[in-house]
């Protein structure tokens, strides 16, 4: 399918000084926020940050109440059909009638979108068997796991073939399981070439799958880039320590002669210390001393890049407040 935008040059999302309030609390405090067409942007944020404030304005449910946002290429606020028909939305919650069954859900979703009744039934059946959904089409959604209640939301948000496919925190309160089977749906679509912008909790899933990571925290956005440039970010690198067996508060113990407790994290239940390694290889060479001669047993020991919790904690540290 052809990106409306793609063909004229231009950008999937293009928000500008987006600003919304809700009484005397700024939800959203001058939002500039850019995706590109056949992109998978996420947008990484601690609870209250306003990323379900913006969501709902790129998908004009709500107005801002400053600066503006086109949304492939139109004005959310000019032309909030023509956007409504362009793209797709994944909420936190999947909004199914469970009394229908799921073939019947993503029919109505069709229907509601403009398309015949022929067309919305082939269209239904074409993503019940692209998302394992083809063998339970016909029992009622309220049957259904969570796993497939989310499977089935996602393809009720495809039934239009939209450019842009927004999904607000698509996998919180999924199993393991659940979460492997929407990411591998999900994995399919960005081939494919659609356009995501993703919000999540789980910041492994925007570490492996992301092109652009933006953090939104207290309502701007304070950070964006690669993962690997927001974890470059934090220059600085990290030493993982696995006890053989000691008491990981011994170990602490040991370190701290010359390792200030602010770098250190301690795990006591999987024998883990986590240190910031301000000097690079003299952190590790250090603690490795340091434990040796306290005569506490190490398993394994390495130096690393931080990961993107480590990043998204540092830089949500020394956001405004």
């Amino acid at each position: 399918m052809t990106h409306p935008t793609a063909e004229a040059g231009g950008l999937a999302i293009e928000a500008t000084a987006v600003a919304k309030s809700f009484g005397s609390v700024q939800a959203l405090r001058g939002v500039d926020l850019t995706v590109r067409p056949g992109m998978l942007a996420a947008l990484l944020g601690p609870n209250g940050a306003g990323k379900t404030t913006l969501v709902r304005i790129l998908t004009t449910l709500l107005r801002q109440d400053a600066g503006t946002v086109r949304v492939l290429g139109r004005d959310v606020l000019a032309h909030p059909y023509a956007v409504r028909a362009l793209i797709g939305l994944t909420g936190q919650y999947a909004g199914l009638d469970e009394a229908l069954t799921g073939r019947d859900n993503l029919v109505l979703i069709g229907r509601l979108a403009g398309l015949g009744r022929r067309e919305a039934r082939l269209r239904a059946t074409e993503l019940a068997e692209r998302f394992g959904l083809a063998a339970a089409a016909g029992r009622a959604a309220a049957t259904y796991s969570g796993g497939m209640r989310r499977r089935l939301d996602l393809a009720a948000s495809l039934m239009n073939r939209p450019a842009l496919l927004i999904l607000d925190e698509p996998t919180t309160g999924l199993d393991p399981g659940s979460r492997v089977e929407l990411w591998a749906a999900l994995r399919e679509l960005r081939e494919l070439g659609t356009t995501m912008l993703l919000t999540t909790q789980y910041l492994e899933e925007a570490d492996r799958f992301a092109d652009a990571v933006h953090v939104l925290d207290h309502g701007v956005i304070i950070a964006s880039g690669t993962a690997a440039q927001l974890k470059a970010r934090t220059g600085e690198q990290v030493v993982d320590v696995l006890l053989a067996g000691q008491d990981a508060g011994a170990a602490a113990a040991a370190l701290r002669p010359s390792i200030a407790a602010a770098d250190l994290r301690v795990d006591e239940a999987s024998r883990r210390l986590t240190i910031l390694a301000r000097d690079g290889l003299g952190t590790l060479l250090a603690a490795a001393a340091l434990l040796q001669a306290a005569g506490i047993g190490v398993a394994d020991i390495a130096l690393r890049q931080p990961s993107l919790d480590e990043a998204f904690l540092t830089l949500t540290a020394g956001a405004p407040r």
